[in-house]
């Protein structure tokens, strides 16, 4: 069996290290967003319709994987309508599309749909409750998603990094080497996910849902094993550098106050994604991982 995937939000992160994963069993289109722009309604439908013919004609199984999203956090506070469309209303007209065309769709969402306040990790059926738009416009588009008819999972991260595009790892890299010392938040708890894990999660769920064996479980949380605050995950980076991360110093939320309430405690719990999927290695082997695929990636130009 060919796999062929459709990953909207093919410019980001997440949707480039996906395209990278392509071979003679996997096929990936990855458009970005000036290709397939997810607020054009008619360009989703026919885009989905095409993808769908193009399988057929091919004898390949089509799932496709939405890692397309409205990411600035603080910017969505002001932005709200632009958030919706991209989070929500895109997420809707896709999985409508799917289930036209009977493809599986696979969501991506985020650990910023929980409060924060819990003090042990997210079970996938938790209560929701998000403080921020971003997060409200995020689990707007997995209520879309999943009372849309379609063959669909979401499947929820957090913190992600990779080697593609910005994140909190090539920022860490950069100040490294433009600071002596750097304040980083201490009490945001959280699980860093690297995105050559990820991809290779979703290609597995991917495979398993083109073959009929997909999980039960609808919603599923797929983020690096462990948890670690902010400041720790940046003296991690340090390490991986070879600088000290004594030079890191600890910092609370109140002394860096953003537009978007950031969740304090944002750790997932993957049991239903461990009970049938390849359980993602823990946070730290994994940052270690994506030093020694692709240090330069991650180094200041």
């Amino acid at each position: 069996m060919t796999l062929a995937l459709l990953v909207p939000g093919g410019s980001g992160q997440l949707g480039r290290e996906l395209a990278g994963l392509a071979g003679p069993s996997l096929t990936v289109d990855a458009p970005d967003s000036a290709r397939l722009d997810l607020t054009d309604t008619r360009a989703v439908v026919a885009a989905v319709a095409a993808f769908a013919d193009a399988a057929k004609a091919a004898g390949d199984t089509p799932v496709v994987v939405n890692a397309a999203a409205y990411t600035a956090v603080d910017k969505a506070e002001s932005d709200r309508a632009r958030a919706y469309a991209v989070n929500a209303d895109g997420p809707r007209v896709l999985a409508a599309a799917c289930s036209t065309r009977n493809v599986p769709l696979l969501h991506v969402s985020t650990d910023y749909v929980f409060p924060g306040d819990a003090s042990e990790p997210y079970a996938e059926d938790a209560e929701t409750g998000p403080k921020s738009v971003y997060g409200a416009t995020k689990l707007a588009g997995e209520q879309a998603v999943l009372g849309s008819g379609a063959r669909s999972w979401v499947v929820r991260t957090a913190w992600v990094y990779g080697a593609h595009g910005s994140n909190f790892v090539k920022t860490m890299a950069r100040l490294e080497s433009q600071r002596d010392t750097l304040s980083v938040v201490d009490d945001q708890l959280g699980a860093p996910t690297w995105t050559g894990d990820l991809a290779a999660g979703l290609v597995e769920l991917a495979g398993k849902v083109a073959e009929g064996s997909g999980p039960s479980a609808r919603v599923l949380h797929a983020t690096g094993a462990g948890e670690v605050t902010w400041c720790g995950f940046a003296r991690a980076v340090f390490e991986e550098l070879g600088a000290d991360p004594e030079r890191v110093k600890a910092c609370g939320t109140a002394d860096y106050p953003t537009p978007a309430a950031r969740p304090a405690y944002s750790v997932l719990s993957a049991g239903a994604w461990n009970a049938s999927l390849t359980p993602l290695r823990p946070w730290r082997e994994a940052l270690r991982a994506a030093f020694e695929t692709d240090r330069a990636a991650y180094l200041p130009a």
